[in-house]
């Protein structure tokens, strides 16, 4: 089912049977159990004002079109959002009802925040085939952020989005990074800590640990990158010598490979996300026994490719956090068991959404 209007939308929704699975570009793999939803075709730019630092797009919207179109103002989408394709193999386009759904944030949101802390407001179909609204279209009238930020990171699940209104920011003028070398995970973790706790605005702090390599990020105008690099650099002086980098294509290149996890695409075996407070990191990432590892959020996001099957959870133990299997087969269930408390509420906002269970995921 591929409908165009958000009213086709909300008919097929109240007219199914069966169970459905709300997909958007694709991008993020095969839909669950039940015949495809797209949300496809509601794309178009229904509203942009840029003095506003607000636009209004239709949830099949791609990515990429928002991101042309806010290039040519001087504008991004801050929280960064990853390209699943290359980690995933798949095709089709990124969309912006897709990202706002799954909640899709990239290396940025240790500094600038999620995709749901720039949402502010959104229309979407429940499973009884009604058209909800909440929040609003500008920053200075909006009301119910509360739902707004409950369907953000839903998959799907609690209904169909059709339109997001999202805030936008200003790019920066240039960026710029430092790179350390040698350090291992938890020297590392104590580097990107250190730099994410100084005055100097870092806007990235990953680690490669095959490869024993830092990158910590830093964006503005020229001379206060210039300025906060050097700074930065004298800070860390007892992790290393810094390399400075200063060619934003080159800086914009890394952190597009952090963003995507591209070390991990055309590999074979099963890959990870796991989130945990950054000091479990190097704890965890020594016990998993993984392939291949790649930290973001200062250490509070691990990337862990394992052999497929391999029981992650079980290697891993407790810890403060969770593990969710993005990519390939195994004995335990891609997503974290939620607490008994947590699954009650869980499936009481299902009921309450989607009193009938039709909705699966979003893909």
């Amino acid at each position: 089912m591929a409908p165009t209007s958000e009213q086709e939308m909300a008919a097929a929704v109240a007219e199914t049977t069966a169970p459905v699975s709300v997909v958007g570009g694709g991008t993020r793999g095969a839909p669950g159990r039940g015949a495809a939803l797209s949300a496809a075709g509601l794309s178009a730019v229904r509203l942009y004002e840029p003095g506003a630092l607000t636009l209004v797009a239709g949830a099949g919207t791609p990515v990429a079109e928002v991101e042309t179109l806010l290039a040519g103002e001087g504008q991004r989408l801050a929280f960064e959002p990853m390209d699943h394709r290359g980690l995933l193999g798949t095709e089709g386009a990124p969309t912006l009802g897709g990202v706002v759904a799954a909640n899709v944030s990239g290396p940025r949101r240790v500094a600038a925040g999620a995709a749901r802390d720039f949402a502010l407001g959104l229309r979407f179909v429940d499973g009884t085939g009604r058209v909800v609204s909440n929040g609003g279209r500008v920053m200075k009238n909006v009301t119910g952020y509360d739902l707004v930020r409950l369907l953000c990171g839903s998959r799907g699940r609690l209904g169909v989005i059709t339109e997001v209104a999202l805030k936008v920011l200003p790019a920066p003028e240039t960026q710029g990074m430092l790179v350390l070398e040698g350090l291992d995970v938890e020297r590392a973790v104590a580097a990107m800590a250190t730099a994410l706790g100084s005055p100097y605005e870092v806007t990235g702090a990953a680690h490669d640990p095959q490869a024993a390599r830092t990158w910590l990020r830093i964006e503005g105008f020229a001379a206060q990158v210039d300025y906060r690099l050097e700074r930065l650099a004298a800070r860390l002086a007892d992790f290393g010598a810094a390399e400075a980098v200063r060619d934003a294509e080159a800086v914009a290149g890394v952190w597009a490979g952090v963003r995507d996890v591209a070390a991990f695409h055309g590999t074979p075996g099963a890959v990870w996300r796991v989130h945990c407070r950054p000091s479990a990191a190097p704890g965890l990432v020594a016990r998993a026994g993984a392939e291949g590892a790649l930290l973001d959020w200062g250490g509070g996001l691990i990337w862990l490719r394992v052999a497929e099957g391999t029981d992650l959870r079980a290697r891993l133990g407790a810890f403060d956090g969770h593990a969710t299997r993005v990519r390939g087969a195994g004995p335990e269930p891609a997503a974290p068991p939620e607490p008994a408390a947590v699954a009650a509420l869980t499936e009481g906002l299902r009921r309450r959404f989607d009193p009938r269970g039709i909705f699966d995921r979003e893909g």
